[in-house]
C-alpha cells in the first residue's frame, strides 16, 4: 500500500521539487556533513534571510488572500464554535492530557526527521520522552518527561529536514483549510510526513477511517482553542491581518528551522498535515504534530 501510494505521487513530487529547486534554492547534501557549528550559522543566516523576504516573496498574493478569507469563514462557521465549546466545558487538566497524548503519538514523525537531520542528541531525547511518557505518563496522557524530568519536547517535520539539507523556502502560498505554507514545507507535510506515521498506516490498513478524521478534528480544536483569544486581539489590532499572519508564520518557521531559537511572537495554532488518508484510488492528507519551541509548521489561515 505504501509503495503504491508513493508511486501515485511521483509525478507531483517531481513537479513540486523542481519548483522548489528553481524558486527556493537547490539541495546541498554535503551540508549535512559539515561541523554542527558551521551548519547552525548557515541555518541561522538562511532563516533570517527568508523571514526578511516576507514582503517580496508572495507572487500569488491575490489568490492567497482569497483562500485566506475562505479559511476565515471556515473558522468562524465551524472550527470556532467547536473550540469555544471545548474550552468552556472540558476541564483544563483534560485538555492538557489530550494535548500531551497527541504530542506523544506524533513521536515517530519527529524521530524520523531528527535522524534525517543528523540530530543524534535530539533523537535520543525524542526516544527517551516517548518511553517515559508512554509508561510513567500513562500512555502519553501526562508529560512526565517535561514536568518531572525537565526534558521538554520539540517538533521536527520533513520541511525542516529539507531546509537543513539546503532547500530554500520558495514562495509563500496559503493552503485551503490549512493555511500558510511554501513549496518546501508542502513537499514535507503533504507527501512525506504522513508516510512516517505508523498509526496512520494501521488505521488505513484496518479500515478505521474514523480514527484518522477524529484525530485531525481533535488536534484542530485543541490547537485553535488554546490561542483563539490571542488571535482575536491580533486581528483587532492589525492594519492588515493577512500580512500579519504571513509574517508570523515565516518568522516562526525560521525559528523552527534553527531548532527553537525563541522569538517574541504571539502563539498561533499548529494544524499540520501529517496524517495521511489513502485508499486504492487516491491519497489525501491530514494530521497533527506539536512543539514547545515553535507553534506552526503549517498554520491555519484565519
Amino acid at each position: 500500500m505504501l509503495g503504491l501510494g508513493i508511486k501515485r505521487h511521483l509525478p507531483l513530487i517531481g513537479i513540486i521539487l523542481l519548483a522548489v529547486t528553481f524558486l527556493g534554492g537547490a539541495v546541498s547534501p554535503a551540508s549535512a556533513k559539515e561541523p554542527q557549528e558551521v551548519r547552525s550559522l548557515q541555518l541561522a543566516a538562511t532563516a533570517t534571510e527568508e523571514a526578511d523576504e516576507d514582503d517580496v516573496n508572495d507572487p500569488l498574493e491575490p489568490l492567497n488572500r482569497f483562500i485566506f478569507d475562505f479559511n476565515d469563514v471556515f473558522i468562524r462557521m465551524l472550527l470556532r464554535p467547536f473550540s469555544e465549546f471545548y474550552q468552556a466545558f472540558v476541564p483544563p487538566p483534560v485538555r492538557e492530557a489530550v494535548s500531551s497524548f497527541l504530542d506523544n503519538i506524533s513521536t515517530p514523525v519527529v524521530l524520523a526527521n531528527d535522524i534525517l537531520q543528523g540530530e543524534g542528541q535530539r533523537a535520543q531525547e525524542t526516544i527517551g520522552r516517548f518511553m517515559v511518557n508512554s509508561t510513567l505518563g500513562v500512555g502519553g496522557l501526562y508529560d512526565f518527561a517535561d514536568n518531572v524530568l525537565d526534558i521538554p519536547g520539540h517538533d521536527e517535520d520533513f520541511g525542516q529536514t529539507l531546509a537543513v539539507w539546503g532547500v530554500g523556502e520558495g514562495f509563500y502560498f496559503v493552503v485551503p483549510f490549512f493555511g500558510p505554507s511554501s513549496p518546501r514545507d508542502a513537499v514535507g507535510k503533504l507527501l512525506v510526513d504522513g508516510y512516517l506515521d505508523p498509526i496512520n498506516h494501521w488505521a488505513n490498513n484496518t479500515d478505521r477511517d474514523t480514527l484518522i478524521y477524529s484525530r485531525m478534528a481533535l488536534n484542530a480544536v485543541n490547537e485553535y482553542g488554546s490561542v483563539m483569544d490571542e488571535l482575536d486581539q491580533i486581528k483587532k489590532t492589525s492594519i492588515d491581518y493577512y500580512a500579519a499572519v504571513r509574517s508570523m508564520y515565516r518568522q516562526k518557521r525560521a525559528a523552527e528551522i534553527k531548532n527553537g531559537e525563541e522569538i517574541d511572537l504571539p502563539p498561533i495554532p499548529d494544524l499540520s498535515l501529517d496524517v495521511l488518508k489513502q485508499d486504492d484510488d487516491q491519497a489525501a492528507v491530514t494530521g497533527d504534530e506539536s512543539s514547545e519551541e515553535a507553534e506552526i509548521p503549517i498554520v491555519l489561515a484565519f
